[in-house]
Parts: C-alpha cells; sequence; structure tokens
C-alpha cells in the first residue's frame, strides 16, 4: 500500500511547474502562453533568459531524483523507485495543478535516470550534449539523450529486467512529447538555441 502512496505522491510532486511558477513571480504571466507554448526549461531560456532556465533545469532534474530516492531510503528496490519517477514524470507532462498542460519531461527524465542508473545516464548525456552543441537543436540532443538511456541501462548488471522496462516506458512517453519537435527537424523548420 505504501508504495501506491509513494507513486501518487511523485506524481504531485512532478505536477509542481517551476517554469510556470518562476514566469508568475517574475512577470506575472503564464509561460505556456509564449515562446513554445511548453512550461519547461528551453522556453523559459526563450522568454526568462539563461539564469530562470538553469534554475528551472536543476528543479526539474531534482524532482526525479526525489522521486527516485525516496523510495530507495524507504527500502524499496529499482523497479519501484522507476515506477515512481515515471509518476513524477507524467506529473511533469500532465500536473494536476496547472490545468494537465505540463512540459515535455526531459529534465525530470535526466533527474530519473541519474538517481537510478548514474553512469548510463551520464554516457547518454555526454552524447546528447555533443549532439545539441553539434547541431544546436535542444530537441534532437533530449531526443537522443532519451533514447539512447535505456539501451545504456542494459549493461548495468544490478538493474532488474523490470526497472529497465520501466524506464523505457519513460523514455517513450518524452519522446511522445517530442512528437511535434520531430516533425519540424524533418521539415527543416525546427527552432535552433
Amino acid at each position: 500500500m505504501m508504495w501506491m502512496i509513494l507513486i501518487l505522491l511523485s506524481y504531485c510532486l512532478g505536477s509542481v511547474s517551476f517554469s510556470y511558477l518562476l514566469t508568475k513571480v517574475m512577470r506575472n504571466e503564464d509561460i505556456r502562453k509564449h515562446g513554445s507554448g511548453n512550461a519547461g526549461a528551453t522556453n523559459t531560456l526563450r522568454v526568462l533568459g539563461k539564469g530562470p532556465a538553469i534554475a528551472v533545469l536543476l528543479l526539474d532534474c531534482l524532482k526525479g531524483i526525489l522521486s527516485v530516492s525516496v523510495p530507495f531510503w524507504l527500502g524499496y528496490g529499482p523497479f519501484i523507485a522507476v515506477l515512481c519517477g515515471f509518476a513524477a514524470v507524467i506529473g511533469h507532462n500532465y500536473p494536476v495543478f496547472f490545468g494537465f498542460k505540463g512540459g515535455k519531461g526531459v529534465a525530470t527524465t535526466i533527474g530519473v535516470f541519474a538517481a537510478v542508473s548514474f553512469f548510463p545516464s551520464f554516457i547518454a548525456g555526454v552524447i546528447a550534449i555533443l549532439t545539441i552543441w553539434i547541431t544546436r537543436f535542444v530537441s534532437l540532443g533530449s531526443i537522443v539523450f532519451l533514447v539512447l538511456t535505456p539501451f545504456f541501462m542494459l549493461y548495468h548488471y544490478s538493474l532488474p529486467v523490470s526497472a529497465i522496462i520501466a524506464g523505457g516506458w519513460i523514455s517513450i512517453v518524452s519522446v511522445w512529447r517530442h512528437r511535434g519537435n520531430i516533425q519540424r527537424l524533418l521539415n527543416g523548420t525546427e527552432r535552433k538555441i
């Protein structure tokens, strides 16, 4: 029963939209009505600048880290921890506190993967950063990270297959949220950073 409560709490934690709150405090506006319309770090960069974007990125990552770390601290295994991380990503994407219109879940997913399987996510993160640096497309780098991390997790032998599969579902959800970006990348109309 306790693990179900943890999943619900993780969803609620994920539903805290720091980009929305920061934009409200700084400009008294809804970030979802500006830029890409997305409540995440990249749109925060476009709307508010580097400092607030870094803050949102770190806070959104922290949501993922906490959602995974608390179950570990309470003695649960990787599978329950990843399910809690999945709930946090769903909360970020579809926040109950903000009309179920949130971000794309990348920063929260980074936090989840880093807490569950650091080295695979680190390697995927380096490749994603290089992709962004070379192409100037944040969306492409995000998709690279989301696809590569579960694949690299296969080589983290301490993880049960169930946790890796749950991690794969997290990636699928976040890649699905990027379907518009994927279409723009294919059409050559995606905005560069």
